[in-house]
């Protein structure tokens, strides 16, 4: 997700959702990268430990594909498996689910007169979703 002030600066937030609980875990970076992708991965696995294999439903984003991220995944291949869309169907990405709900509660039609404004609301948001959630496991459910 890409949270825009009103100027030309911005703020990415990289995303991932558990469907079966909906718990959320974001990291916000100043660019979406290969490199910066990798530290989200670690993150994740950081938080969510290696009891069962986990699936990330990806786009096609270039740095998804990124060679540097190759022994990455060769190291991860028992822990996280990569599962790629279609292009052109972010719709059955769960995370994009989430992204459109955090825009219409905390985002639309508001003015943020800068970008730390706008990141506040945003992380305030998340907040009561990095436990388990019903609304965002239901919102989120593969069916």
């Amino acid at each position: 997700m890409l949270l825009h002030a009103p100027t030309r600066k911005g703020m990415g937030v990289f995303g991932a959702v558990r469907t079966d609980t909906g718990r959320l875990l974001t990291r916000t970076s100043e660019t979406f990268n290969a490199d910066t992708f990798r530290e989200f991965l670690d993150y994740l696995l950081s938080r969510t430990g290696r009891r069962r294999k986990m699936h990330l439903v990806l786009d096609n984003g270039r740095y998804h594909h990124a060679k540097s991220l190759e022994a990455w995944r060769k190291e991860h291949e028992d822990d996280v498996a990569f599962e790629f869309l279609p292009p052109y169907s972010p719709e059955l990405n769960p995370i994009e689910r989430v992204w459109k709900l955090t825009r219409r509660l905390c985002v639309h039609n508001r003015y943020f007169p800068d970008l730390d404004s706008l990141i506040h609301a945003v992380e305030e948001q998340f907040k009561p979703w990095e436990r388990p959630n019903p609304a965002l496991r239901r919102l989120c459910a593969i069916t």
